[in-house]
This record gives C-alpha cells, structure tokens and sequence, in this order.
C-alpha cells in the first residue's frame, strides 16, 4: 500500500474531518496522524473519537485531543517476524513503516500479505528461451502466459503476497516488452526497476549491477519458474543456520532395483537391498547477504554456482532448503505444456 494518502490526517485537523475521512474509506477504518513531513504522531479510529464525545470532544475540536499517541508500527532498520506475528495476534492490521526519523514511508495491509520480508528481489529475465522456440521468437520466455498471466507475473505477485515490494528484474533478450507489461509496479504498490545486460552475465553476473539498499540480504530467483515456495519459511531457515547463503533444491529419489554391495577397497562391508537415494537439485532460488556480491567480478559472465563454489572454498555457510511443495523449470515445450495444465489445480 504505497499509495496511503488517504490514511495520513493532518493534527491541525477537525474531528468533523477526520470522521469525513474515516467514511471516505471502504475498509482499514484508521487514520495516521502525521506532520506535515509524514513523521508519525498517532491514529485516530472511529472508536477514539466516540470516546472523544463522551469526554466531552466536539466536531471542531482539533484530532490531536482524541488520537492514540502511542500506536504500533514496525522500523525499516528493523523487521522483525516475531512483531509481525504479534501485531497479527493482537488484531492490528494496518500498520505503518517508519524509517529512522519515524517518517511514513510505508503502510502495510497484513490482511494482504502472507507476510513481510526484509529482502530486496531480483528476477533474472534475461534468457532467449531457445529451447521453447517459436514460441520466444517474439517473446521473452517470462511473457509466456501460464494459466491467464505471464510466468514472470506469477513470481512478482507471489513476491508481493510476502511484502517483498522492492524488485530488481535483470533484462536482455527482448527487454523493452518485459518492462512495457511489468512496469515501474506502481499498480501492485511495488517499486520494480531493471538490470540492463549488454552482453549475458550468466545466472548472477547482473546482480553485481544491482542498485538496491533497502536490506542487507537479497533474494534471487530465475523467472521462469512457477512454484509456490514458502518464502517465509525458506527466509527464517536461513536465519536459524546463520547462513551467509542458502540454495532453494527439489529432492530427486533415485530407486536402485537391486542390491547394492557396499565395499572398501576389494572388501565388501554391508549389503543394502534395493535401496533409495535422494539427492538434491538446484532449483534456481537463492537467498543470501548482500555483503557477498563482493565475490561476484564485475561485468563479467559469472554463474550462481560459480558463487556456491567460492562460498565453500571461503568456508562461508551455504545450506540448503528442500522445496516439498510445487515448482517446475519451464524450459522445454512439454514443460511449457505440463504448466498450463497444473495452473488449474495449483495455488500459487
């Protein structure tokens, strides 16, 4: 909720304004009180200004003598998922975002959001699609519709569903059609800028061209992926390991239809029967801290698992997080195919 003008009420404002406003509003029935910089002073709800009228308050009286003065609200330098759940818990709803001088910069509906994530985003929406050709003769691989919207379109609102508002996506092939339908994501009360590749950067070349400061860790994703990844959980997995990156994979079983000896040298020491392995694929998500695009060499072509290989060799922390849910790579016609048919029995 970028737009929250109709939420910020001036505390030189009569209550007769204030109950104006209040009904001018369909649904979120409180006003912020801030100065003439958007700082935060207090709210005002139908219930404050009834109790204002019982004390004795009239229609010209100033807000400022029936607002709460103590309201709830989340710091930018701070997020927090415990407030978020407490805020949640306590019926509080619409809440504000303030930066280190308590301005407004930010209203978040958490009717809306399955949460909000202190990360920063970026799609990586630079490929030519060969293998999906004709099909990406036109049009870039992440315009391709799935269900009644582009692939790319599913990860943005699947990103902004977890308050993840601020999104970089990197651009290549076919650039201008990808910005003329994502936009600047004013319309989705995002803020979505772009990474302009001149020559291919591999999966993670470009974000070393990214201009975003608004958090300490970045998530990364391909964009033409369609998965309903628990973002939340993948982001608090990766701060309970104290990990400097964590790689999103999809557990593959492999089922050996015999029995396999186990053996040192030339001596057989045990025996599994018909046993299954489960080994992990990379699944093209990625989250980690912002300080390790140090790593990634400027302007040049640099892959994600050229980093994964660097980050072990440092002995950095690189864990892992097995999606259980759905996620497919769209990258071949039978892939493109198989999309459209479970978007009809998929929620993403």
């Amino acid at each position: 909720m970028n737009n929250f003008s109709k939420h910020i009420i001036g505390p030189n404002s009569h209550i007769q304004q204030a109950l104006q406003q209040l009904n001018d509003l369909s649904e979120n029935l409180t006003l912020f009180v801030a100065d003439e910089n958007k700082t935060l002073l207090g709210t005002v709800t139908d219930g404050d200004i009834r109790r204002g009228f019982l004390a004795g308050q009239q229609l010209g009286d100033s807000i400022s003598s029936v607002m709460f003065r103590n309201p709830r609200f989340i710091k930018q330098s701070d997020f927090s998922l415990g407030v978020i759940g407490e805020l949640k818990q306590d019926g509080i709803f619409l809440v504000p975002v303030l930066d280190d001088k308590k301005q407004i910069i930010r209203i978040i509906n958490l009717k809306e959001k399955r949460s909000v994530l202190p990360l920063n985003a970026i799609l990586m929406a630079g490929g030519k699609g060969l293998r999906l050709r004709p099909l990406t003769d036109n049009l870039p691989k992440p315009l391709l519709k799935v269900g009644d919207k582009p692939i790319i379109e599913h990860n943005i609102d699947r990103l902004n569903a977890y308050g993840i508002e601020n999104i970089e996506i990197a651009v290549g092939y076919l650039a201008e059609k990808i910005e003329a339908h994502v936009g600047d994501g004013a319309s989705k009360g995002l803020n979505v800028k772009y990474i302009r590749e001149k020559e291919p950067l591999g999966t993670i070349g470009a974000v070393k061209l990214s201009s975003m400061n608004h958090h300490s860790c970045i998530l990364l994703m391909n964009a033409d992926l369609l998965t309903d990844i628990d973002f939340e959980d993948l982001y608090k997995t990766f701060i309970k390991q104290d990990a400097d990156m964590i790689v999103a994979s999809i557990p593959y079983k492999l089922e050996v239809p015999y029995g396999v000896l186990e053996v040192e040298g030339e001596l057989v020491t045990g025996l599994k029967e018909k046993p299954t392995y489960t080994y992990y694929s990379n699944a093209g998500i990625y989250l980690f801290k912002k300080e390790l695009l140090e790593l990634i060499p400027e302007r040049e072509s640099y892959n994600a698992t050229d980093l994964m290989e660097k980050i072990i060799a440092l002995k950095k922390r690189l864990v892992y997080y097995p999606i259980l849910g759905y996620w497919l790579d769209i990258g071949k016609p039978d892939d493109f195919k198989k999309a459209q048919e479970d978007i009809k029995h998929i929620k993403l």
